[in-house]
């Protein structure tokens, strides 16, 4: 029999990730607190369901929201996926939660004879489109393995990294770099800018050096453009995943210097009021400091991520 999938969380990641599976020829039923946006997966075969319990009768259950406690409400609050008596097999979240946070809905799922399953993943969703999101998970292995082909679905690469809540840990880890990189890379642009550098070429130059990167390469257009209203990930969300970090760091008892600064740069722009643009907005700020007045380059650049 066909494993039966559910999933819960149709933010721009998650919409971008069933997508995936959908076309690669995955059956699936979909939840989201916003129904309407699960109306476009629709036509591409999704079951769209009206309640979190309706998906508890499926063998695996994907989640993808935005924090711990989202996490929490919608497997364990009234109505949640395990809150009535028929419960799914596994679960497996794609979210960016805390590694303690992670810990306890495992506690809380196995108390519950629910399996678990950590698979957070690298890139944002114009990336997941592309289908080159990269996922890491722990757990127990053989689980991992059931997931496997689901997870391949989606992304270019899959990576197992042991029992708990290492993935977790990972994930903190990456996301702490991507706040300290878009922090440098802004500041960088703005001195070259200033000097009399181009924004874009120098964005160009610096991607096709050894500094280069898939990051640096699809952040470029926007940078230069000045598109942030093209949002791939909020300052509110980057700022969250800093604050994991810096926790992170002080519960193992590592010194964190550079990922404090970046932090506090990010927590001043989100406290200046900007809501709903992508994270890369950091530059005008660093403009700002620098005296510097950014207008669009208006070029075509491309971003390294044409499917």
């Amino acid at each position: 029999m066909a494993t039966r999938i559910g999933w819960i969380g149709l933010g721009r990641m998650g919409e971008a990730m069933v997508t995936r599976l959908l076309k690669a020829g995955h059956e699936a039923s979909v939840w989201n607190r916003t129904a309407s946006k699960a109306a476009p997966l629709a036509a591409l075969g999704a079951k769209v369901v009206a309640a979190k319990q309706d998906l508890s009768s499926c063998d695996m259950v994907f989640t993808m929201v935005s924090t711990t406690n989202d996490l929490k409400e919608v497997l364990f609050a009234e109505g949640g996926l395990v809150a009535g008596k028929q419960k799914p097999r596994l679960v497996i979240d794609c979210s960016s939660i805390s590694q303690e946070g992670s810990a306890q809905v495992r506690e809380q799922l196995e108390a519950l004879g629910v399996d678990y399953l950590c698979a957070p993943v690298s890139g944002n969703a114009k990336v997941g489109k592309a289908g080159k999101l990269l996922f890491v998970a722990s757990g127990p292995k053989a689980l991992y393995h059931e997931a496997e082909p689901y997870l391949q679905a989606m992304g270019r690469k899959v990576l197992w990294l042991g029992e708990g809540e290492l993935a977790r840990v990972w994930k903190i880890a990456h996301n702490t770099m991507f706040g300290v990189v878009i922090q440098n890379l802004c500041e960088i642009t703005v001195m070259a800018e200033k000097a009399g550098i181009p924004r874009h070429l120098f964005l160009e130059a610096i991607n096709d050096s050894v500094l280069g990167s898939m990051y640096t390469r699809y952040k470029t257009p926007t940078l230069s453009n000045l598109t942030f209203d093209q949002v791939t990930f909020t300052p509110k969300l980057l700022l969250k995943d800093m604050d994991l970090g810096l926790g992170a760091a002080k519960a193992h008892g590592v010194a964190m210097p550079t990922a404090a600064a970046a932090r506090e740069s990010i927590a001043r722009m989100v406290g200046r009021g900007y809501d709903d643009v992508d994270f890369a907005a950091l530059l005008i700020e660093m403009a700002k400091d620098g005296g510097l007045e950014l207008k669009p380059d208006n070029v075509k650049i491309s971003d390294g991520l044409e499917s």
